[in-house]
């Protein structure tokens, strides 16, 4: 801890030590959790010793969106945000894998529980990481008795700080039960995603994920999988699941900035398939791992390096 707190961060407009980026505790956004932020990742090739940041601009893009539906508004550019992030990797000087974590936030210090007329501000970290779950073998998850937020409740299409108090109930649950991760229902019933992950299935080899209007974050790993997933010819439907068609499913893995690519073996004690990572889930965490690193012909620009030369 003490050497990610000597990393360079970006805070009130300024290249600062971490350990020096505070807040006051009557902040609005720690009152209210209101605050938007993202996740996004940078990754070493180490053929090329380079940093690739993934698809940094559609990440901004969505934290602006986000910002948006929380009556926020962001003083720089999502190219502007793009190039500040850039930045963190040269100055921290990384050549390693890189989490970021971009926000903003309303920050004056104010009680009332409103969003119009509050002023908010834009900071962002980092801090190196690998996996973020065990990708080398199956994760043994469980169905939350904790229902997804309804985008009526807390916008779900908004990665809203306050909402993920949700996430966490449903994750210490199944954490706490023995499993590695937690899957959500909507107020419907059907599934929705995991904790901090999308979640896809694959039946008679269709890949199948939930539709926008089943309270997911609209993931960009998720849409980069649907993409890949079509470029390969695989057949794709965004369409309900049902709870129990998990059980019955072929394959099951999540997606997601920090989850990447995470294959599930079993879904409340029922084995999935064969118990092993699937043929399609392979084929696609194969090829997602070369893409971020810049190797992909077909999505290349999506790799953005840091370093020139």
């Amino acid at each position: 801890m003490e050497d990610q707190l000597k990393s360079i961060a970006y805070h009130l407009g300024e290249y600062r030590p971490l350990s020096e980026c505070n807040i006051n505790i009557m902040t609005h956004a720690l009152q209210y959790g209101t605050m938007v932020f993202g996740g996004m990742r940078g990754y070493h090739d180490p053929a090329s010793n380079n940093v690739f940041l993934f698809r940094p601009y559609d990440h901004f893009r969505r934290i602006h969106k986000s910002a948006h539906i929380m009556q926020m508004k962001p003083t720089q550019s999502v190219e502007q945000m793009a190039e500040i992030a850039l930045e963190l990797v040269r100055r921290n000087q990384y050549r390693c894998n890189v989490y970021f974590r971009p926000f903003i936030y309303k920050s004056e210090l104010r009680l009332s529980p409103s969003l119009h007329n509050v002023n908010d501000s834009f900071s962002i970290y980092t801090m190196k990481l690998d996996d973020y779950l065990d990708t080398s073998k199956g994760l043994r998850v469980a169905v939350s008795s904790w229902r997804r937020i309804d985008d009526n409740i807390i916008p779900t299409r908004a990665k809203v700080s306050g909402g993920y108090a949700n996430s966490a109930l449903a994750k210490s649950e199944v954490v706490q039960n023995g499993f590695d991760e937690a899957i959500f229902l909507d107020s419907r019933g059907f599934v929705s995603e995991g904790s901090a992950e999308n979640i896809f299935i694959v039946r008679d080899n269709v890949l199948i994920t939930p539709s926008n209007n089943a309270s997911i974050l609209e993931g960009i790993t998720m849409r980069t999988i649907i993409d890949l997933a079509k470029d390969e010819g695989i057949k794709v439907e965004r369409r309900d699941i049902g709870r129990s068609e998990l059980y019955i499913a072929d394959e099951v893995f999540f997606t997601g900035t920090g989850a990447q690519v995470a294959w599930v073996a079993e879904v409340d004690r029922r084995v999935i398939g064969s118990g092993s990572i699937g043929p399609v889930t392979d084929r696609l965490r194969a090829r997602y791992s070369k893409l971020v690193r810049g190797g992909d012909s077909v999505f290349k620009d999506w790799a953005v390096p840091v370093y020139s030369g």
